[in-house]
């Protein structure tokens, strides 16, 4: 595969999937798996402050500060925005990568409107990580359409940028 000549590029994966044991354990793997095939390092949250113990005061600050230290330290943003609305930790989460710079890409595979607008599936303050003129190639509706090569994900992955 082409994508070992090129240095691994960070990717938050910011969900809603790891509240849900069925969902973790079910759902999270396949974008997991399908995404550090495409050559991504991942940095799935959940996974990564499940050492953080919950019934202890201050859990929240430090899973925070850890989710936000990733995020400083990830190349982009891979972003669940299911529901409707999506998950306010992802929104925030969304924010983030966009205030720092960061590309962003959204997935939401959920038929339900979510928006006013006929052109926009979500928020528009939402595809201000994104370019203007082609803000549907960093959109997904499908876990089989990630690895299209027309979409901006593929692209990106295998950038030196």
């Amino acid at each position: 595969m082409e994508i070992n000549q090129i240095s691994k590029k960070t990717l938050y994966l910011a969900s809603p999937y790891g509240f849900s044991e069925q969902w973790r354990s079910k759902l999270l793997p396949e974008f997991i798996i399908k995404l550090e095939f495409m050559g991504a390092k991942v940095l799935e949250p959940f996974h990564r402050n499940s050492h953080i113990d919950i019934s202890k005061p201050g859990w929240a600050n430090k899973v925070a500060y850890s989710n936000l230290d990733d995020l400083r330290q990830s190349d982009g943003l891979f972003a669940i925005v299911n529901g409707s609305p999506p998950d306010e930790g992802v929104m925030v989460e969304l924010g983030v990568a966009i205030a720092l710079g960061k590309p962003t890409f959204l997935f939401r595979d959920d038929f339900r409107k979510c928006t006013d607008s006929d052109e926009y599936p979500l928020n528009l303050m939402l595809f201000l990580g994104m370019p203007s003129e082609s803000w549907s190639d960093y959109y997904y509706s499908s876990l089989s359409e990630i690895d299209c090569k027309q979409k901006a994900i593929y692209k990106w992955l295998r950038t030196n940028n």
